[in-house]
């Protein structure tokens, strides 16, 4: 198991007082180890870095991750999965579908939003299942349709982003509505007359937060 020795050093890694202040930061959603970002990475870098090298998908190790209580395991599939985002394929999104839904907050979720982005900049047919994602009861699900396509700039499909955003007007979810913002905000860089049309023909319909997030660069 080539993974075994990372659960181990970043047991090592364990800080009981950082912990408590990471959990209190991210709401009390999960237990944490008490690793920051840096030192977390440092440990698994290189292995992830082979993967790629050997082309090796390894789901097992994904699974393991999120089977963990800590959230710092779940950072360490997620950051595995960009690690090697460039082996994925269209037939791998029904599994990060799953951990899109799995043990759910901003957090892993908006990692895992770059990987579907990814995919779909590769494999334009997978456009339609991100309408089908903007239309779906889960929020983290709609979360990722609606800001998949950040920082894709002049590769933005306008029409792909309208009509995502506009499955998920007059909502009252925070992620939600951050989210629209968000993606509206991104590509004002780019497109700022498009961000400002859209926002006057929608706002009716767009939330407070929305509209301040998607015009602060406006």
């Amino acid at each position: 198991m080539w993974y075994k020795e990372i659960f181990e050093q970043l047991e090592a890694l364990r800080d009981p007082v950082r912990a408590a202040q990471m959990e209190a930061y991210m709401r009390n959603q999960f237990p944490f180890l008490g690793i920051p970002a840096a030192p977390r990475k440092a440990v698994y870098q290189k292995a992830f870095r082979n993967a790629l090298k050997e082309k090796r998908i390894d789901f097992d190790f994904v699974e393991t991750c999120f089977s963990k209580p800590e959230r710092e395991f779940h950072y360490a599939g997620v950051d595995y999965l960009l690690a090697i985002q460039s082996l994925l394929i269209p037939q791998h999104l029904p599994k990060i579908k799953e951990y899109i839904q799995k043990k759910s907050w901003w957090d892993t979720v908006d990692g895992l939003d770059g990987l579907v982005g990814s995919l779909v900049l590769r494999y334009p047919n997978l456009k339609n299942t991100m309408i089908e994602w903007s239309l779906e009861d889960n929020i983290w699900l709609r979360r990722v349709a609606i800001d998949h396509q950040l920082l894709f700039k002049e590769k933005t499909d306008t029409d792909l982003l309208a009509a995502i955003i506009k499955n998920n007007l007059n909502d009252t979810e925070f992620f939600i509505n951050k989210a629209i913002g968000w993606s509206l905000r991104d590509y004002s860089k780019t497109n700022p007359k498009w961000v400002a049309n859209f926002i006057q023909e929608n706002q009716s319909a767009m939330s407070t937060l929305s509209i301040r997030e998607g015009s602060k660069y406006l």
